[in-house]
């Protein structure tokens, strides 16, 4: 087994020294400007919305300033692989990548190669910005980042099934305020008894998993991350792992194949299979709309936080990607001037009307013709004053994929929950994950 599992991993680094060689070595190396306009290579999952802000960008610096993107679509590359293509390429210190979005718990973790931006961001600038989304950007100390957008784990739901599950009126009410964790599952037990699909999570080994089991995590106790060490064999993540099981096999309200599933698969087959629920970000419709088929199905989904215990208010995990600057690039001035030009009033609303990505700068929330325009820029603003970060560890993404990896093993059956969290905790401590 254990010489198995060696083969993947030097399989997976292979295939990534493979992918970045061929996405990286398409961008010129710096400094052969020979028609005087200064190329900034900016990597990210390039949507139609960011593509229409760097268009924005390239016009108006037209002659001095052309911004090249390097696109890294999540329908290609999962969110651990970007993070090893983007490591690979700065570890090797290129100068091939001037500027790149990071998801913001990977700050700590980049930063060993990026650029300090206390001197070159202002106080006015800074102070423009969402708390929430700010939080995220410093580490030890130093301004690291600058936010792009912010997201917040949410619920999705099918509205007509869900009538249909409970036709009472006061029933949508309460779900639209948050349903106690106990009456979701009963009406998803009821979902089963009729043979539907009810709820569909994040359950691959992967961050996706990490962030659900930490909401039913902080959901009990929002002081739990807080604290060190983290103890994943405490009360409360043995009730979060054991419920997370029994979504999958003891109430059968999800179907056993979200253990293979990240948010693309979740929401695909939600929608395939006339799911009732799944659990998800901000941007699931607007992004769906560009491609899938069946708008009128689209137009039945509608959001909802996610469950809370009683006695407990609802919680859901801040998500997002920040700006980093390489520490190698000799655009460092042009890398920021970008950042600084996607953290505008006009491109924030750009981003949100075109991709639905939240916006992080507070002037767009003081708008009060943009915001009766958008009230679900409201709705989101409730839901991130109940976010909560997951903790800003150097070697967080070490922790992360420890958890993931038990988690997913005890959802999947093959190791019981106590084993799962003793894992987590054993492996944890040797790797230094807790640093």
């Amino acid at each position: 087994m254990r010489a198995h599992v060696i083969s993947i991993s030097v399989a997976l680094t292979l295939v990534l020294a493979i992918v970045a060689l061929v996405v990286f070595d398409r961008v010129s190396v710096g400094g052969d400007e020979t028609d005087g306009i200064v190329r900034v290579y900016y990597a990210d999952n390039i949507s139609p919305a960011h593509q229409s802000v760097i268009d924005r960008f390239n016009a108006l610096h037209q002659g001095r300033v052309e911004v090249v993107p390097v696109n890294l679509p999540f329908e290609k590359f999962s969110t651990n692989e970007r993070k090893e293509l983007l490591a690979r390429s700065l570890r090797n210190k290129s100068d091939r990548l001037d500027i790149f979005t990071v998801d913001h718990i990977w700050v700590a973790r980049f930063s060993r190669w990026c650029e300090p931006l206390d001197s070159l961001i202002s106080a006015d600038d800074r102070s423009a910005v969402l708390p929430q989304a700010q939080e995220s950007c410093f580490f030890d100390g130093r301004l690291m980042a600058i936010p792009m957008y912010i997201d917040i784990g949410l619920l999705y739901y099918r509205a007509d099934l869900m009538r249909r599950l409970r036709p009472d009126p006061a029933f949508e009410a309460r779900l639209r305020a948050s349903l106690t964790w106990d009456e979701f599952r009963a009406v998803g037990r009821d979902a089963r008894a009729r043979g539907w699909p009810f709820y569909f999570f994040q359950a691959n080994d992967y961050e996706g998993l990490t962030c659900n089991f930490f909401e039913l995590i902080a959901g009990q106790d929002d002081r739990f991350f807080t604290r060190r060490p983290i103890d994943f064999e405490r009360p409360e993540p043995r009730r979060a792992l054991g419920m997370l099981v029994d979504f999958a096999s003891v109430d059968g309200i999800s179907p056993r194949e979200v253990c293979e599933f990240d948010e693309i698969q979740s929401y695909t087959h939600m929608l395939e299979r006339n799911g009732v629920a799944v659990r998800g970000w901000p941007n699931f419709l607007e992004k769906y709309r560009r491609w899938y088929a069946d708008t009128l199905k689209l137009d039945l989904v509608q959001r909802a936080p996610l469950p809370h215990f009683t006695g407990h208010r609802p919680v859901s995990v801040f998500g997002g990607w920040n700006f980093m600057v390489s520490r190698f690039s000799a655009r460092k001035k042009e890398a920021v001037e970008l950042a600084r030009f996607f953290q505008r009033v006009d491109m924030q609303k750009i981003l949100f009307e075109v991709g639905g990505y939240i916006p992080t700068n507070m002037e767009v929330y003081t708008d009060p013709a943009y915001m009766q325009r958008h009230p679900i820029l409201q709705y989101y603003a409730g839901l991130i004053g109940n976010g909560f970060h997951r903790p800003a560890l150097m070697e967080y993404t070490k922790l992360s994929d420890i958890v993931s990896r038990a988690a997913n093993r005890a959802v999947k059956g093959e190791i019981s929950i106590d084993s799962a969290l003793h894992d987590m905790n054993t492996q944890i401590r040797a790797a230094g994950a807790m640093q």
